[in-house]
């Protein structure tokens, strides 16, 4: 499924680092592969990454993705569609979403990675794009959202300096078009997920207010599958050393996931 795979300069003896093209909705996506060198020969688990913001903003950076994988993942993170020579446009997780999927796909055909062992990832806008994903996927044995948006309306509120960009790629206003607002949000398909979810938030974010979270979280109350990892100190961006503490943290967390059902005790 990819069609074309550059190795790229790894600053990690440890990992292979590529810069591929894959086919979305019968575009070309590009993004980044990082795989760690495999001395056991076994298979590794997979792990989605879904980046924040749109265009330059948020970008994937290579430091990041060698920080995951040198826990142990192969790490597929696209770039989404009409970024860094891809086709289309992305339009802030509408049509894009497929990138996310079709990335999904590719991962999961590697043939260094174990499929039962698929993790997902997002970050602020990527939150949604996570979240989704988790929906079309429910194999996936987890997601971490971390500063993920939860509802578009609330950031078309929130975030005045985003508006003009949001009324150009969702078509308007929330009151204009509210669905294309509500098919963005994952507050509005709570009832669907099934996948066990970490969410992770400072309390101080001014970019994504830990609204997002808590309502979220409350929506998933009943299910017993939503994680939280609240920080009362931080904001939208966590301090360097919190933020690879807490990442390691996470990891952690996805590696000791279990979807299979526990077996029913003998009467």
């Amino acid at each position: 499924m990819i069609t074309h795979a550059q190795r790229y300069p790894s600053p990690h003896p440890q990992i292979t680092l590529f810069r591929i093209s894959y086919k979305s909705e019968g575009l070309t996506v590009k993004g980044l592969l990082a795989i760690p060198k495999n001395s056991g020969n076994r298979l590794l688990p997979g792990f989605l990454y879904l980046r924040g913001g749109i265009k330059k903003v948020g970008m994937v950076r290579v430091p990041r993705i060698i920080q995951l994988a040198s826990q142990g993942f192969v790490v597929m993170a696209p770039f989404y569609r009409g970024n860094e020579g891809g086709e289309g446009r992305e339009d802030f997780c509408g049509e894009d979403r497929q990138d996310a999927f079709h990335a999904f796909e590719v991962l999961r055909s590697l043939s260094v990675v174990d499929p039962g062992e698929l993790h997902i990832f997002g970050f602020s806008r990527g939150g949604p794009m996570a979240f989704f994903t988790a929906l079309e996927y429910p194999e996936a044995r987890s997601v971490v959202i971390w500063g993920g948006v939860s509802d578009m309306a609330l950031t078309y509120e929130e975030r005045v300096d985003l508006r003009k960009m949001m009324k150009r790629v969702i078509g308007g206003t929330p009151a204009k078009v509210p669905e294309g607002y509500r098919t963005r949000s994952p507050v509005h398909y709570c009832e669907g997920l099934t996948v066990p979810l970490l969410l992770i938030h400072g309390c101080k974010d001014q970019n994504v207010s830990i609204t997002h979270s808590t309502v979220l979280k409350e929506c998933l109350e009943s299910k017993g599958i939503a994680e939280t990892w609240f920080y009362p100190q931080y904001t939208h961006h966590f301090p360097p050393q919190e933020n690879r503490k807490i990442t390691f943290a996470f990891c952690e967390w996805m590696k000791t996931r279990n979807k299979e059902k526990p077996e029913l005790s003998p009467l």
